[in-house]
């Protein structure tokens, strides 16, 4: 099978062209996915065909689980059929489909490559039962206190077509202890289906800082939804206007929120080698 790695500010996966069905998907993605008997990557990719949009996204997350959607993966995607020639528009804009629904896509060319990508992510949802979070009472789940090894922990909930746990910090995220915490908070009793748990510092209204624990991937240097998700919680909280950049460790991420409609991701879409897989 050939693949092809790519990557989204350091958010890295393995693609492949297929359909649903064609293979099993998940044990193929735990190891493909794997890092010391495998390629390594955070998630693998499958490009199939759609009758919803211009092509379908796949996604499975290392552990095998399937995502929901993944806006960095969405990013490479559009790279992927756009510099290949594969979109039946030949153009810069596409329509992706994904479990969470269809997504507007538009890219942006360096050297006649694909370089940046922006995305609709959709709009973000904030009722527990649609994030989900076992929290009864409220149509919103703001700074909602949770305990961890002992650690107080306030986290605001919603999903951008999966759910998020955001927690602003005091402590500087590079020294917060989400490599311990962020399993825990994921499989915490508070979220059924397990949650994306990301930890953020707030600089200045258009600049943030932030790491990611990632649902069924663990500690990732970046991610599309959390990108989003911090910024619709910050927005929520006041401390950010409509557009803001995230800093995170493999690189910068932009989003933008009227407060309101669909929330749009921007950032770049790199590939990195190709290669067959002889599984």
């Amino acid at each position: 099978m050939k693949f092809l790695k790519m990557h989204g500010a350091g958010n890295d996966y393995v693609l492949v062209e297929g359909r649903e069905g064609d293979r099993e998907w998940s044990a193929l993605a735990t190891a493909m996915c794997d890092r010391h008997f495998g390629i390594g990557a955070d998630g693998l990719l499958i490009v199939a065909p759609s009758e919803a949009a211009d092509f379908r996204m796949i996604m499975f997350n290392p552990d095998g689980s399937e995502s929901e959607m993944c806006g960095n993966g969405m990013r490479c995607v559009a790279k992927y059929v756009i510099d290949k020639g594969l979109s039946p528009k030949k153009g810069l804009d596409l329509r992706i489909e994904t479990l969470a629904g269809v997504h507007q896509i538009s890219a942006r060319l360096k050297d006649g490559k694909v370089d940046t990508v922006r995305v609709g992510m959709g709009t973000p949802r904030f009722k527990p039962s649609e994030i989900p979070v076992a929290v009864n009472g409220t149509d919103r789940v703001i700074d909602y206190p949770i305990q961890v090894d002992g650690v107080d922990i306030n986290v605001t909930c919603l999903s951008i077509g999966n759910p998020h746990a955001v927690a602003f910090v005091d402590q500087t995220v590079a020294q917060w202890p989400l490599l311990e915490l962020g399993p825990k908070v994921e499989h915490h009793g508070l979220f059924p289906n397990r949650v994306n748990f990301e930890i953020v510092n707030v600089l200045d209204r258009g600049h943030l800082a932030a790491r990611i624990w990632e649902r069924g991937a663990g500690y990732t240097l970046a991610s599309g939804s959390g990108a989003c998700a911090i910024a619709v919680a910050a927005r929520l909280h006041g401390v950010i206007d409509e557009t803001v950049n995230i800093a995170l460790p493999g690189g910068d991420l932009q989003v933008q929120w009227d407060g309101s409609g669909e929330v749009w991701l921007e950032g770049p879409a790199a590939s990195v080698f190709k290669g067959v897989w002889e599984g």
